[in-house]
């Protein structure tokens, strides 16, 4: 499934609220969606089925922190809720890593690729919600592309 695709089966209800003007939040959304399908093949496997769990469970907060932090008032507040976000697509990326084993290579690709940009977001937008920034030293990520690429079909487990 394209991300343009994706973005029409969206009900309404979800597109129609403020919150969705966020690029972050939907391409975590869209991240959440697209995993279900690799948690379900990592569940096929004894071994590997704490490893579905979390990384279901990790990336589906993404999206959830970012909603929760949304609707807080002020902007300390609401980058609390943008730094779990930040941790949550962390440990995602890191279950992905993971799972190298099970999943298919070019899936392991294109989703530590897309939540490595939705890193980068989370990692400017949060600084700005709270004058200070966060609490490390800000880096720059360096992929092998500049870019992500979210018009290319989304490869299955």
């Amino acid at each position: 499934m394209k991300y343009v695709e994706w973005q029409a089966s969206v009900p309404d209800e979800i597109k129609g609220d403020s919150l969705w003007r966020l690029e972050v939040y939907r391409l975590a959304l869209f991240s959440a969606d697209i995993s279900w399908q690799d948690a379900l093949a990592l569940n096929k496997t004894p071994l590997t089925r704490d490893l579905a769990d979390q990384l279901y469970r990790a990336v589906c907060s993404i999206s959830a922190n970012i909603a929760e932090g949304y609707s807080r008032s002020t902007g300390k507040d609401r980058a609390r809720f943008l730094e779990y976000s930040l941790g949550s697509a962390r440990e995602a990326r890191d279950w992905y890593f993971k799972s190298h084993h099970t999943l298919k290579e070019d899936v392991i690709k294109h989703r530590i690729g897309l939540l490595t940009q939705i890193i980068k977001m989370l990692s400017i937008l949060t600084p700005n919600q709270r004058q200070k920034g966060i609490r490390e030293e800000q880096s720059e990520y360096v992929t092998q592309s500049s870019s992500f690429n979210l018009d290319s079909e989304t490869p299955l487990p």
